[in-house]
């Protein structure tokens, strides 16, 4: 829609007579494009298309408007470029066949024909529009949906993140992974060797793996959390962070793989304590799988009450 908007305003600028009607109706559609963004998006996203019937319709007719503008804009494209190729041979003839003097009357009576002459399929091009936007005006219709699906969205990451748990033994083959793999192998053998810092987390050594759903970093850690190298490590910790996570939580999943009990969920400075006993001096592999990254300020001092009773390990 964008395109479109865009598109044909330039068109029109080149006109001999702007067409106030439709100038009108391109301002209408460029103020509701956000909105048909939005509304669209919400479907997608809480798929409640299919549950409205009247929403489904609409989306179908917004397509077939497009479509329709978008294939008068096409042919535009067309008769401009062929109108181009032609103007550059009659421009090649004329230079060979003519002196400027004699060609110089014939170029301004044919600039003259061609800004007199109205595109015929101007009219093609404002019916289009036209329908655009008549359709899209419907979407004031459907603004309501967005509270509705953002909701439902909302209610169905909840379920995600209280379902969500990973687990450290491999349940794929790793295909197409083992550079990554190596790469990360050879990485936690260079961290015992490599001068420390002075700062608190001076004994921490943190490796990021980040990257979209679905592309196997758990699968990747897996398989490098049951390698036999890993069994250097004084302790072994898989945790499932997910979103929203919640620092207690989080050390009192490392204290049941430790002790193979859950804590109760004491005051956090208990469970920090209780942490650092078990982790003091002791080379530990930690994996925090599925971590999510939204808001850092607030995530920020969360991350710092489960990095602190892990600080003192060697």
């Amino acid at each position: 829609m964008e395109n479109i908007i865009n598109t044909c305003s330039d068109y029109l600028k080149d006109q001999f007579r702007w067409q106030t009607g439709m100038k009108e109706e391109l301002e209408r559609l460029r103020e509701n494009h956000p909105k048909i963004q939005a509304v669209v998006f919400a479907a997608n996203q809480a798929q409640i298309n299919d549950k409205n019937g009247d929403l489904n319709k609409w989306i179908w007719q917004l397509r077939d408007a497009i479509d329709e503008t978008v294939d008068v804009l096409d042919e535009f494209e067309y008769a401009k470029h062929k109108e181009q190729l032609t103007k550059n041979t009659e421009e090649t003839k004329k230079r060979k066949f003519m002196s400027f003097l004699f060609e110089s009357p014939r170029k301004i009576l044919k600039i003259g024909e061609r800004v007199l002459k109205r595109d015929p399929n101007l009219k093609r091009l404002e019916e289009a529009v036209q329908k655009l936007d008549k359709v899209s005006a419907d979407v004031t219709t459907f603004l309501h949906l967005l509270d509705r699906a953002k909701q439902e969205q909302k209610e169905q990451e909840v379920d995600f993140y209280k379902t969500r748990e990973t687990g450290s033994l491999p349940k794929n083959d790793l295909i197409g992974r083992r550079k990554e793999k190596e790469f990360i192998m050879e990485w936690m053998r260079n961290r015992s060797n490599e001068h420390r810092g002075t700062d608190l987390y001076r004994n921490i050594s943190l490796l990021s793996i980040v990257g979209h759903g679905g592309m196997g970093k758990t699968t990747l850690l897996q398989h490098i959390y049951e390698d036999e190298m890993t069994k250097e490590f004084d302790l072994k910790m898989w945790v499932c962070v997910s979103n929203n996570f919640d620092a207690k939580e989080v050390i009192a999943d490392m204290l049941e793989l430790l002790k193979k009990e859950r804590p109760r969920l004491e005051k956090l400075e208990a469970l920090q304590g209780r942490l650092k006993n078990e982790v003091m001096s002791k080379r530990f592999l930690l994996v925090l799988d599925d971590v999510w990254e939204e808001e850092e300020e607030r995530d920020k001092s969360k991350w710092e009450n489960v990095l602190a009773p892990i600080a003192c390990g060697h």
